[in-house]
């Protein structure tokens, strides 16, 4: 009797949960707690990875963490993170300038090439270039020499800066493509140079642009997994993974904090340098800049960069294709199944992150209070926080917890999957909503409409594109997560990212070929997406 009596409290529980909330109805309510149980769900790997830390007797903790081992990784994340930061505005910049206020003949070319290395996973060219440029590679084989130093650190932060620049040539692009360019004009007639010019006005209108780039430039390089390991380098996310699978899960739950305390740090700083007080819209048909001769100079500057990063991967693995390689290794040879197993999981990850997106981005976009921002803000931690680290916390929650969970099915490695790409989701469905007329939604209640039905009738029909535009995006960041997948993948289940790394583990790089291929293919599908969301400027 006592269920059934809290059963029946359970309305009058969520009308007095309206009224504290202050909205106005109980489906309103029900908003709100769908809405902070999503929240919570998405936090909840994080208590169970300081739950895993605080475990530690405190003198073992403080060995640990200020030991020389740590204090290395450490010094060689920030610079990976840091490096990769400076090379990708070194890039990204001038490719952005270029491609919008130069001369440049076919700049919609030009740009379409420049942007097109964020659809290749950066630890696929690091397959690539390690085959073409290291040793015992194409070049090796043919010329008798290697690159210096393409392993290790260098050759990570190289790598990665390669296939993130783009980060920070798109939305530079988009802030000098919305900047009011006739100011600059003016600074030109008061006699200020071109690089005067640039520094005093173009610079701080195009600056939250920039800071916005190079924030998910710095993020990718410390949470990127792939790259670092594949190339020998000692960052946290390998460590992590490597201190794992050696059963030192401690000081794998203690590296992970100071990770996410350093991504933390960053967010913080990106917070003050991206504000956009100085920026302005307006047209931005001003003078362009004439290259001259040195027009030849942009196009092979930019047509270097799209070898490097499209034509030698795509040329590796095609000759690795139809090259033969030694003995012949059955547990790498492909098969169908792992596309399959692949595009099963991604496909239910991303319906998942859709139902979960939906109560969080209709509240967000609805109302404007703190508890709905807060609770949208909460859904992003899981994006923040590299996957490596969500992949370590769900382990602690599935072994200790959940064991029928932990690599007996695939649920436990979906919800890892919806935790990290959630955002994507929420993002696209709040842009929706947003853009769905409030009267439109009042009209039908008028009409005697409860609030579920107008929702279901008229809302739902209107956002649909936004959910599937989300749920596409999932769909293709799932396709490529390696770290997530490596650790929770159930016993006995491969996909397409666990034969690239098995092959690459085992070097045998010619079972990476056809994985890799079809991983650029669907990731290709990403970049339509982006082109299609940056405007008609590109179509």
């Amino acid at each position: 009797m006592k269920s059934l009596t809290n059963y029946l409290d359970a309305p009058r529980s969520l009308e007095e949960l309206s009224k504290r909330l202050g909205v106005t109805d109980r489906s309103m309510a029900a908003l709100v707690l769908l809405s902070a149980v999503v929240a919570f769900l998405v936090i909840s790997p994080m208590f169970w990875l300081l739950w895993r830390a605080i475990t530690v007797e405190p003198s073992r903790a403080i060995d640990l963490i200020f030991s020389s081992r740590t204090a290395g990784t450490t010094i060689n994340s920030i610079a990976l993170m840091g490096l990769v930061t400076v090379f990708s505005i070194g890039l990204g910049v001038p490719l952005a300038i270029l491609t919008t206020r130069t001369d440049l003949p076919n700049p919609r070319f030009w740009t379409v090439v420049a942007a097109l290395p964020l659809v290749i996973p950066s630890y696929i060219g690091a397959i690539a270039f390690t085959g073409m440029f290291g040793s015992g590679g194409q070049v090796d084989t043919l010329f008798g020499t290697t690159i210096p130093n393409l392993d290790g650190l260098p050759g990570a932060i190289f790598i990665i800066t390669l296939y993130t620049y783009p980060y920070v040539f798109l939305t530079t692009r988009a802030a000098l493509l919305s900047m009011d360019s006739s100011i600059v004009d003016a600074a030109r007639t008061l006699n200020a140079g071109p690089l005067e010019a640039f520094r005093r006005v173009t610079l701080p209108q195009i600056r939250p642009g920039i800071a916005a780039g190079a924030l998910l430039a710095g993020l990718y390089a410390i949470s990127d997994f792939g790259t670092p390991a594949f190339m020998g380098a000692s960052v946290f996310t390998s460590r992590i993974y490597w201190e794992f699978n050696n059963f030192a899960v401690e000081y794998a739950a203690l590296l992970a904090l100071q990770l996410i305390a350093i991504v933390a740090i960053v967010l913080v700083i990106e917070a003050g340098i991206g504000r956009d007080e100085d920026a302005t819209g307006g047209p931005s048909n001003g003078s362009v800049i004439r290259l001259g001769r040195w027009k030849w100079l942009a196009i092979g500057f930019i047509s270097s960069l799209g070898v490097l990063t499209l034509v030698i991967p795509v040329a590796i693995f095609t000759n690795w294709l139809f090259r033969s390689q030694g003995d012949p290794i059955s547990s790498l040879e492909f098969e169908w199944v792992y596309a399959f197993n692949s595009v099963h999981l991604a496909l239910i990850a991303a319906f998942v992150a859709c139902l979960f997106a939906l109560p969080v981005a209709y509240y967000s976009g609805r109302t404007n209070s703190l508890l709905s921002r807060i609770l949208e803000r909460a859904t992003y931690i899981g994006f923040a926080v590299p996957g490596v680290v969500i992949g370590l916390a769900l382990v602690f929650l599935g072994t200790r917890t959940l064991p029928s969970f932990y690599r007996q099915g695939i649920w436990l490695l979906v919800f890892a999957y919806v935790v990290r790409f959630l955002p994507q989701a929420v993002g696209t469905v709040r842009s929706s909503v947003l853009q769905v007329d409030a009267k439109t939604i009042e009209a039908a209640r008028t009409l005697n409409a409860s609030r579920l039905e107008a929702f279901r009738r008229i809302t739902l029909p209107l956002i649909m594109p936004g959910v599937v535009a989300g749920g596409v995006l999932v769909f293709l960041t799932t396709m490529k997560e390696l770290p997530v997948t490596l650790m929770l993948r159930p016993v006995g289940m491969e996909t397409l990212v666990s034969i690239i790394w098995g092959a690459q583990a085992d070097l045998a790089y010619r079972y990476a070929a056809f994985p890799s291929l079809l991983l650029i293919l669907i990731s290709g599908f990403s970049m339509l997406i982006l082109l299609r969301q940056e405007g008609s400027d590109l179509n």
